[in-house]
């Protein structure tokens, strides 16, 4: 027989949507956003001048 538990342990394995995030990590999205942004539309933008 199994001695093992099938039930999941909180504690031990957390999945992304679980996990908390503060203003840090908000920052550290948004300047990549906007480093995205920048490559993707407003550096070819003034190259096509």
């Amino acid at each position: 027989m199994d001695d093992h538990s099938h039930d999941p342990d909180p504690d031990e394995r957390v999945t992304a949507p679980m996990q908390s995030f503060g203003n840090r990590e908000v920052g550290i999205g948004a300047a990549v956003t906007l480093v995205g942004l920048l490559i993707a539309y407003v550096i070819p933008f003034l190259f096509s001048f």
